[in-house]
């Protein structure tokens, strides 16, 4: 079945100026990152283009259509110049108060995209509103919108290369493990193990590597913290490796930070060997409620599931400073050695296989 981009034209492709009205060659520019990325996505992907926009904003004058079509060819002009053309060009004409189906959020305008010959589960609404995210719903496919928060080369990637999304529950005689992460995410955070200190580090992870990290975990605290601390550090290397998925365009590779009188490194490899190389050492037998011992414990358990080689070391007087430092170390390196290169989106090995 057929697969469609459909993309609104103002706030997305070209700049929406506060008036809202693109009525002289001053006010024509482009989103950032618009040119670059659609272009990609036109020589990448499989998605038919198709232009899906209400009318707002180009012209006020006396000859409102005339102008239109001026600005409109300038634009089809310039992303034709990069490579970019469009399959197919989606415009109602109605104002705001005359709510027609043929208006965004309304699909009476998508004849045959609804007939039956496209996958629509598989076709992205690229919009900039909320209206585009209705008409998303409306329409049963998936849409992504272009903000201060995902850019063009982020939506470029996540329709290219997928998402990395992963989500494991483990439980045993002695935990249950809910592990919920997005290497795609922005940091958000909802950690609850029943170790103060432990939440504090996991959350070190998502907020310092960009991963929306969700862990649950109910362990036999009443024996001691070893199985919590364990099972919590098993089912996250797990989906880690899964939220990977194959590895293409990975940099594989990643990452030191001082921490007041700390120096902290870490360096992974994401290379489906697992190793630990342990170099901290701790004269406290507690931080919080988390015993230092299972400090090298809780990273051996992530790097046996993940199949990663890690190498962590670390200096310093003040315990707290130097655990938080790997733990933050930790998350820099995935940020760093996640991070995919769609310009070489092949695997980062010479063996053909992580």
């Amino acid at each position: 079945m057929k697969r469609a981009l459909f993309i609104d034209r103002d706030g997305t492709i070209i700049k929406e100026p506060a008036d809202e009205q693109i009525d002289s060659i001053e006010k024509f520019s482009f989103v950032y990152g618009a040119l670059t990325n659609l272009a990609l996505l036109r020589e990448r992907g499989d998605f038919e283009f198709v232009m899906v926009s209400n009318q707002d904003g180009l012209g006020t004058d006396a000859n409102p259509m005339e102008k239109f079509n001026t600005f409109q060819r300038l634009l089809l002009d310039t992303l034709e110049s990069v490579g970019v053309t469009f399959d197919d060009i989606l415009i109602d004409p109605t104002w705001p108060e005359d709510h027609q189906p043929t208006r965004k959020p309304g699909i009476g305008m998508m004849g045959k995209y609804v007939t039956g010959a496209y996958d629509l589960s598989e076709c992205y609404m690229i919009g900039d509103r909320n209206t585009d995210e209705e008409f998303a719903k409306n329409l049963g496919c998936k849409c992504l919108l272009v903000s201060e928060k995902q850019s063009w080369k982020q939506i470029a990637e996540l329709i290219l290369a997928g998402e990395r999304k992963a989500e494991i529950h483990r439980q045993t005689k002695e935990t249950d493990v809910y592990v919920q992460l997005d290497l795609n995410g922005s940091g958000k955070c909802d950690i609850k193990t029943g170790l103060g200190f432990f939440d504090h580090m996991l959350e070190q992870i998502g907020r310092h590597g960009n991963i929306d990290l969700t862990v649950h975990c109910n362990g036999d605290l009443y024996v001691d913290e070893h199985h919590t601390i364990e099972d919590t550090g098993l089912v996250l290397g797990e989906c880690l490796l899964k939220a990977l998925g194959d590895k293409r365009g990975i940099e594989r590779y990643g990452f030191c930070l001082p921490m007041d009188d700390c120096l902290c490194q870490v360096s992974l490899d994401f290379g489906g060997r697992p190793w630990l190389v342990w170099d901290a050492e701790f004269k406290r037998e507690k931080i919080g409620e988390m015993p230092t011992e299972m400090f090298f414990h809780f990273f051996k358990s992530v790097s046996d599931s993940a199949k990663m080689n890690l190498n962590i070391y670390a200096k310093g007087e003040n315990e707290h400073h130097k655990i938080e430092g790997i733990f933050k170390a930790f998350a820099r390196a995935i940020k760093m050695a996640v991070a995919r290169d769609m310009n070489h989106f092949v695997l980062p090995t010479s063996k053909g296989v992580l």
